[in-house]
């Protein structure tokens, strides 16, 4: 990779860094074991920014050839430096993120529908368990005919298994 596009490298990887919420993210674990692989992931990331800061920041130095001609010679020297000069490095070509790009879209895509499912199933519990603490303080005042107002349905099963005669034994 070229001077220039390591130092691309790196400004886009501190630039990621300072975009992410990482706060924001802690807060949603719930699990110490998560907290744990967070953090570790965190590090991970933070070393690999600091390396892409402090080893490819810097523009490599030129090749000093008389310095190495006075104290070597020039044959060998000369010999090297044709050597090093014919050196081409390849470019490269991308083919893997064409192959992956649609298959992570789609999981993108997957982990919004799945977000929004836990939201909503989240929300529901939220209600569920307000009713229940609710209900949990007036348990002890209240009456039949209060709950059955509440669950018609049991009201309506009790109501079938007394008509039946059918008394639970």
């Amino acid at each position: 990779m070229s001077g220039n596009g390591v130092k691309k490298v790196a400004e886009l990887a501190a630039k990621a860094g300072k975009g992410i919420d990482w706060s924001g993210m802690a807060k949603l674990l719930v699990s110490e074991e998560a907290r744990k692989e967070f953090a570790t992931l965190r590090r991970a990331f933070d070393d690999v920014n600091h390396q892409l800061e402090t080893k490819f920041s810097q523009e490599p130095q030129p090749i000093d050839w008389e310095y190495y001609r006075k104290g070597i010679g020039s044959k060998v020297v000369d010999m090297y430096k044709e050597a090093y000069e014919s050196i081409e490095i390849p470019k490269y070509v991308d083919t893997v993120t064409p192959q992956y790009k649609p298959k992570f879209d789609a999981l993108i895509v997957e982990l919004k529908e799945a977000e929004e499912a836990s939201l909503k199933e989240s929300e529901r519990i939220q209600k569920e368990l307000a009713e229940l603490q609710e209900l949990k303080k007036k348990i002890s005042t209240m009456t039949v005919d209060e709950y059955f107002e509440k669950h018609p349905e049991l009201k309506q099963q009790f109501d079938d298994e007394i008509r039946n005669d059918n008394w639970g034994y």
